[in-house]
């Protein structure tokens, strides 16, 4: 009996041993019977089958819905050589030779856009397709198409674009939903997508940081949002969308030394880019208000010089002599505090109030001369198309 029991005690300390050598070293061998039995520590998997579950703080509904919106643009630019006024002569060809002709050369640039509507128009930005000559949009099915310049804005770099409605009858366009800023909140998920250094779509998130940033020298008209969302070159005119997946912003720059990512980007709000969009879809451009004046900040070293009681208000610098401004009995020196009822805090609110009365009303000022105040009516002009250096 003794020996039965020795016996036994031994195979299952060897049984036991060979099981331990078995699980560490090669599991394989055990299949799914392991993996099936009680584990040694309670566990929570996730289903291997069935349904997908949803992972918290998962945003995949949100870009699975607005992904199939934002498209890729391709942009091509011929290069015009000026021609030399000799190149017909044949005494200068004998010395010369034939110069040679780079008309019909080509640069290329890409960025993103965003399909706002059924009827085949896209927001972007300017600085995308300024100057180009031909423009193609890649779909996220594949499909590529080529888009016309409905009209440019590079006061706020938008730009809108349409894909040529004979071409899309056959498509369903996915247009994006339209978020509101009055929902856009610091702290609030952002993703944005685009198309980063050419790789492909791609979706990134952060928060939004900041709203309302100025003063940054990128636009005429800056209102951006802020957002930590990684935006690199390639992004441009691409989708800023909130967690729902609508349309909050249009990515448009970044801040970086090394032209990466740096985790600070600034996207046009939807409410600026929906205005710009409407006009230039209705009209071909977009009209803004004009006094025809410069104007700079009041910093707290010119409010003591002056004697004035804060810092609020846009110094008159100048102004255009026959202008509105000039019509109205503005003069340099003058300190702007109010455009109709609302109040100017510094030159960046000045031009924001002006551009956006009516081209022909006539809009009462509030002005400080020295240590008086006293007030204008003015008849707003229509602001100038921006003259943009070409190289």
């Amino acid at each position: 009996m003794r020996r039965l029991w020795l016996i036994f005690a031994q195979t299952v300390t060897v049984s036991l041993a060979v099981l331990f050598v078995v699980s560490t070293l090669k599991p394989e061998w055990l299949g799914k019977t392991l993996g099936n039995s009680p584990g040694i520590v309670a566990l929570q998997e996730a289903p291997s089958a069935g349904e997908p579950v949803i992972a918290t703080g998962s945003y995949r509904d949100a870009a699975k819905k607005a992904l199939p919106s934002v498209v890729h643009i391709f942009t091509s630019q011929k290069i015009r050589v000026p021609r030399h006024p000799l190149i017909d002569d044949p005494l200068f060809r004998h010395f010369f030779g034939e110069r040679p002709d780079a008309e019909g050369q080509t640069t290329s640039g890409l960025g993103s856009g965003v399909i706002v509507s059924p009827s085949g128009f896209i927001l972007t930005n300017f600085h995308v397709v300024d100057g180009a000559d031909q423009i193609e949009v890649t779909l996220n099915d594949g499909n590529n198409l080529n888009a016309r310049l409905v009209g440019g804005d590079p006061e706020t770099d938008l730009a809108v674009l349409q894909i040529d409605p004979e071409k899309i009858k056959s498509l369903k366009l996915p247009a994006i939903t339209l978020g509101q800023m009055d929902n856009v909140i610091v702290g609030d998920v952002v993703l944005a997508i685009g198309n980063p250094f050419g790789v492909g779509q791609t979706v990134t998130m952060g928060i939004v940081s900041a709203l309302g940033r100025s003063h940054l020298g990128i636009n005429t008209f800056e209102n951006f949002i802020q957002t930590d969302a990684a935006i690199n070159p390639g992004n441009s005119g691409g989708a800023l969308i909130d967690s729902r997946g609508n349309l909050v912003g249009i990515n448009s720059a970044i801040y970086s030394r090394t032209g990466g990512s740096l985790g600070i980007g600034f996207a046009i709000p939807i409410s600026t880019a929906r205005n710009v969009m409407e006009q230039i879809i209705q009209s071909g451009s977009v009209t803004r208000g004009w006094i025809g004046v410069e104007a700079q900040e009041i910093t707290q070293e010119l409010a003591e010089s002056f004697g004035l009681p804060d810092a609020d208000g846009a110094l008159i610098a100048g102004v255009q002599r026959g202008s509105p401004a000039d019509v109205g009995g503005i003069k340099p020196g003058d300190i702007l505090l109010l455009v109709g009822e609302q109040s100017v805090k510094n030159p960046q609110v000045m031009l924001d109030l002006i551009a956006s009365q009516k081209p022909g009303e006539m809009i009462p000022f509030k002005l400080r001369r020295q240590k008086t105040l006293f007030d204008t009516t003015i008849r707003i002009g229509k602001r100038p198309p921006l003259r943009r250096e070409r190289e």
